[in-house]
């Protein structure tokens, strides 16, 4: 008789701490799956993903679709299969399955564009339904199998992570990928003055930092959206590649031209961990594409304007229109949670609350002699023109409030009579 594999203390102190149940029956599961050939590792794995005593119940039940006997890569059920296309024996069931669009062609609306993610919508499968039943990989109106597995997703709600323009913004995404390789004018870089270098490198190694923050946030909560809402996941995919790119183009200002990368403070760090640590899609949502993105997205329009050169123009330019697009999603994403919550004033009240303790940390932000200085030398042509480009710096500040302000208001969460940030810089 083969005797039981002793479970490690540490696994099951591991699925305790995790909620499972009890130690007994976290005791009993985990004996099952030993036995049915999962490794201790696999088990800390799944635990450390998540698993759930009825998650794994399930799928040790399937556990049998992957049992194999020794030196047979087939089971009976494939075998079976095996033995009928030898004969000539084909299923065909998928032939016969129901077909309920069969018949229906998408039309293109305008063929320089081609086919949309609008023209589909519109023909076939529609848009996603409020709160759809399943939580599967399945693409939405595909005919599913009964027994397909439960995926676990978080995000089943189309409030939660839905906007109005979310398949035009893929759309567009798609048709302005640009390379930060090919595409930049990297031969019209000339040498600057040391000052004005400093404060382009110091920029550029800011933007460096921040930018990739808007590609691991999606990355986080993405998964745990319903495949359902494919055009949010689609669409977050090509911000995460937008982010990588930004990343990349200005890591390659800083050091192309004689400079260097320069300084990263604690506090940028901390907001940007506030940001990934959100503990909702839709606070960290507002965090990044409402406020960090936004003032972001500021910084870039300032940035072609000042630009010394062809290279940093077409630099801005670029990284301008890939942020648009991430701050318009994030702002009517915003609109379409708050019209559509189940709670609205609820949300509205905890979205709120949010914000009162988020805006206090673009005063920090526009305090910051690392942002601001660099920028006023630019500004001013150098560090001789401090003062007037310091001048310009304050615009700068009553633009960016402003344009928070107005993203706030559109998404039908008026902050203006209520916001921390001060209208005016108070340098």
């Amino acid at each position: 008789m083969t005797q039981a594999r002793p479970i490690p203390e540490e696994l099951l102190d591991k699925a305790v701490a995790k909620g499972w149940t009890s130690r007994k029956a976290a005791a009993d599961t985990i004996e099952l799956a030993l036995a049915k050939g999962f490794s201790v590792e696999q088990l800390g794995v799944a635990l450390d993903m998540g698993l759930t005593p009825e998650r794994a119940h399930e799928l040790l039940q399937r556990a049998a679709l992957f049992v194999r006997n020794e030196g047979d890569i087939f089971n009976e059920q494939q075998h079976e299969y095996i033995e009928n296309l030898k004969k000539g024996r084909y299923d065909l069931e998928w032939l016969h399955d129901p077909r309920p669009n069969w018949g229906i062609t998408a039309k293109m609306r305008d063929a320089e564009r081609g086919l949309t993610l609008q023209d589909i919508n519109k023909a076939y499968a529609g848009e996603p339904d409020d709160a759809p039943e399943l939580r599967t990989m399945a693409p939405r109106g595909a005919v599913v199998d009964p027994e397909v597995p439960d995926m676990g997703y978080v995000y089943n709600q189309k409030y939660q992570v839905w906007s109005d323009n979310v398949s035009a913004l893929y759309e567009e995404a798609c048709g302005r990928q640009w390379s930060a390789t090919r595409d930049i004018p990297w031969d019209e870089l000339k040498p600057l003055p040391d000052d004005l270098e400093r404060a382009q490198c110091q920029i550029a190694t800011f933007l460096s930092e921040v930018e990739m923050i808007a590609a691991d946030f999606p990355a986080k909560w993405q998964w745990q959206m319903n495949q359902h809402f494919h055009e949010v996941k689609m669409f977050l995919c090509t911000q995460a590649m937008d982010e990588a790119r930004h990343l990349e183009v200005f890591r390659k200002r800083a050091l192309a031209n004689g400079g260097g990368l320069m300084r990263c403070l604690s506090g940028t760090e901390l907001f940007l961990r506030t940001i990934l640590h959100a503990p909702t899609y839709i606070q960290g949502s507002f965090l990044m594409h409402v406020l960090g993105e936004g003032l972001v997205l500021d910084i870039f329009r300032g940035g072609e304007f000042l630009a010394k050169n062809k290279t940093e123009k077409e630099i801005y330019r670029l990284c301008m229109q890939d942020e648009a697009r991430h701050v318009s999603y994030g702002t009517m994403h915003l609109k379409y949670f708050l019209e559509h919550h189940p709670e609205h004033e609820q949300a509205l009240a905890e979205m709120h609350a949010l914000a009162e303790v988020a805006e206090l940390g673009i005063p920090g932000f526009l305090t910051n002699p690392f942002i601001i200085e660099p920028l006023a030398v630019l500004m001013g042509d150098g560090v001789k023109g401090m003062d007037k480009g310091m001048e310009a710096v304050r615009l700068v500040w009553v633009r960016m409030r402003e344009e928070y302000l107005n993203r706030c208001a559109l998404a039908g969460f008026d902050r203006r009579d209520v916001t921390k940030v001060p209208a005016e810089a108070p340098f």
